[in-house]
């Protein structure tokens, strides 16, 4: 009988997903020659510092701060990177492909920023360059856009793409706490990033958004042009007012395709009907809706960030790579769309309701002169409510809009800060009902 080959894997930075990956290897070593008829050994590691201190106990010689030497090391047969950031995992990155390896990665914000650079580098070299890890952890949703519903086309696809956002917001919701409160929790329990805008200001959701706009419809768009907006404006009292209009409040990100192919992204706090399943995904749960031309509507939830979920889109990659490397499994085509057939929608071209909440003087008048200067931007109200306010000299104002467009809502926001009597920045809220989404 001949000796079983062994492919050998290099993991670029050693954190919680890079030691679950190792640990998943090894643990399930028979299972994957079994599947594969081929060993999976992971034998080589970057880290920061090797003094410090982790949780999986390997071999210290294993252990470099030299990610380079792995990647240049002719016994490493596949490299997954893991270390995040941009401008150093871009280079390693070209480097493998320049090498002849292919690369696993979870890096969402490399392959936002340079994602069109280093997938024509992978195709010119003859590798694969897999990233399934890279967006909502533990749940398929690449696999699924490229593979499982090629036949379709997405007019809409919507959800929660960030757990630590939604760990939040669902302990205000139930639990009737505060931002800060939940937000010194989340921090004690490792969910935070180390960077905190982007889980609180959207900025890791919007990442996502931005690569499942790419895999459905061919077309780059600049984070700069995507709306994004986080969490930190949500208050109680906004909880409990969607609570009364049927909703929960939910940080969402929205890919939208017209007819005309206008493609919008963006990722903000919205009100979502409380009966659809993306509004019941709590905790650190993701959960993504996808509206396809063929199979309808289809909705994956699942742990989206966390040790094991990511380790295991990491492996699921690993195991794609080396059946392309066996030749059991040709690599899907990265997209199903003719590229260049969409366009960035105008602002004018995006339309919703909105949800606002005003404080103001309380006095007479002061909601008539809100009403009439929404008016003048097009802008009608569907509901009125107001809120006490602690202080007696002020009122809290919340409304709800009928269908605008985003350049209309952006114009009469600018203009109400500005307006005599309103005591603070306006918060405001998009509404989405995807049973009213229509492919204009």
């Amino acid at each position: 009988m001949n000796d079983v080959k062994t492919l050998r894997i290099g993991i670029l930075g050693f954190g919680t997903v890079g030691q679950g990956t190792w640990k998943h290897l090894i643990e399930n070593e028979k299972a994957w020659e079994l599947i594969l008829g081929v060993k999976l050994l992971p034998c080589r590691a970057s880290v920061k510092s090797l003094q410090k201190k982790r949780d999986l106990e390997i071999d210290p010689s294993a252990l470099t701060t030299d990610s380079y030497s792995i990647v240049d090391d002719p016994e490493i047969d596949i490299i997954c990177e893991l270390i995040g950031g941009v401008e150093e995992a871009r280079k390693i990155t070209l480097r493998a492909f320049q090498n002849g390896k292919p690369v696993i990665t979870a890096n969402k914000a490399l392959i936002c920023e340079h994602g069109d650079e280093l997938f024509k580098e992978a195709e010119r070299s003859g590798v694969r360059y897999a990233f399934e890890a890279s967006v909502a952890g533990g749940i398929p949703i690449i696999k699924v856009l490229r593979e499982s519903l090629v036949a379709n086309e997405f007019p809409l696809i919507y959800g929660i793409m960030n757990g630590t956002s939604n760990y939040i917001l669902t302990r205000m919701d139930k639990e009737d706490a505060s931002f800060d409160q939940v937000l010194g929790d989340a921090r004690e329990l490792g969910y935070v990033e180390a960077d905190e805008s982007l889980d609180l200001d959207g900025l890791d959701a919007a990442h996502k958004a931005v690569i499942l706009a790419y895999l459905a419809h061919g077309i780059w768009i600049d984070i700069r042009d995507a709306k994004v907006e986080g969490i930190r404006r949500i208050s109680n009292v906004d909880l409990q007012a969607a609570k009364d209009l049927g909703c929960k409040i939910k940080l969402i990100g929205v890919i939208r395709r017209n007819k005309d192919n206008l493609v919008s992204v963006g990722v903000y706090p919205a009100l979502v009907p409380s009966n659809e399943t993306i509004a019941q995904t709590d905790g650190v749960f993701n959960g993504i809706s996808l509206t396809g031309t063929v199979v309808g509507t289809v909705v994956l939830t699942g742990r989206g960030a966390g040790q094991d979920p990511t380790a295991g889109s990491v492996i699921s990659d690993i195991v794609d790579v080396v059946k392309d490397m066996l030749g059991e499994s040709p690599p899907p085509k990265l997209l199903h769309v003719t590229p260049d057939e969409c366009e960035l929608a105008p602002c004018k071209q995006i339309s919703g309701c909105f949800y606002l909440r005003l404080s103001v003087d309380d006095r007479p008048g002061q909601l008539a002169k809100v009403a009439e200067n929404l008016s003048e931007h097009g802008v009608s109200l569907a509901t009125v409510s107001q809120v006490p306010d602690d202080d007696s000299q002020s009122a809290s104002i919340i409304l709800t809009t009928h269908k605008t467009n985003e350049h209309s809502i952006d114009m009469a926001i600018q203009s109400l800060e500005e307006l005599e009597g309103v005591l603070e920045l306006p918060v405001l809220f998009r509404m989405f009902n995807p049973d009213e989404f229509e492919p204009q």
